[in-house]
């Protein structure tokens, strides 16, 4: 299979655009003319080697890292040649969960879920409370949940916390960088399921980055492997497992891929 995205045009339901994307740091250069599109409504899987800069592309995407070359677009605009004012606007409109969840750890779970809806949305605290709450329930937590500290969380209510504050703002857009990491496999499965059932509720475009092949297959409508500095291959997970590509087959068709895979198919 050939599925460079070079041969995927932009089309008007493509919320992110990579264009020729350069990324360098001194002398390593992570990506080389990368291209990407993202679609309106898709759950899509990144994956690859240690090093391909899975993260780095997210971070690019979502504006905290500036690129050496070529464009991003999400909705249409380059957050960085934007003004301060119209670049807050648009990036309120997505949400990121981080690998470690990033919680403040001197405020509760409520107060970091309400925390940008105070600062971005300028609500009142008390406002911004309850509707933590609604987003505390969105994520599965129980209500007690929101007055402790993240100290006192499970790696799984830390990853649902997180969650809950990625979608505080109501985004359309979704950044997961790694979010079953560290999670038993009956939580990271409950996690996978939640992430499925919000796109579907709530209308998300998700942009997934993992390792974890059943969350790969029990989650997402395409997967993008990144290899060689740029995107190797994008589509339907059955077809990018099919990709004359060294570390494609070993990853995919090893014995764990096979496992997840088998598993996928007994829950269809």
């Amino acid at each position: 299979m050939n599925a460079s995205p070079a041969s995927l045009p932009p089309v008007a339901d493509d919320v992110i655009q990579v264009r020729g994307l350069v990324n360098r740091f001194g002398t390593q250069t992570v990506h080389e003319q990368l291209e990407l599109n993202v679609r309106r409504g898709e759950i899509i899987g990144i994956v690859g080697g240690s090093g391909t800069g899975k993260s780095v592309l997210l971070r690019t995407i979502v504006g905290l890292v500036r690129p050496t070359g070529g464009e991003v677009r999400v909705f249409g605009e380059d957050l960085l040649a934007l003004p301060a004012e119209r670049r807050s606007q648009v990036e309120r409109r997505f949400g990121v969960l981080f690998q470690s969840g990033a919680l403040f750890s001197s405020l509760t779970v409520a107060e970091n879920v309400a925390l940008p809806l105070v600062e971005h949305a300028r609500l009142p605290r008390t406002d911004a409370q309850r509707l933590a709450g609604v987003k505390l329930a969105l994520s599965g937590l129980p209500v007690d949940a929101g007055r402790k500290y993240p100290a006192q969380l499970s790696g799984g209510m830390i990853k649902r916390a997180a969650l809950a504050r990625a979608l505080a703002l109501d985004p359309e857009i979704l950044f997961l960088d790694e979010p079953t990491a560290g999670l038993d496999p009956i939580s990271a499965a409950a996690f996978d399921s939640l992430i499925v059932t919000l796109r579907d509720a709530l209308g998300l475009t998700v942009f997934l980055v993992t390792h974890d092949l059943d969350t790969l297959y029990s989650t997402c409508d395409r997967v993008a492997v990144l290899s060689q500095r740029r995107v190797l291959a994008v589509g339907p997970i059955d077809e990018v497992a099919r990709t004359d590509d060294a570390w494609v087959q070993a990853y995919f068709n090893g014995p764990r891929g096979r496992a997840a895979h088998g598993a996928a198919r007994q829950g269809d």
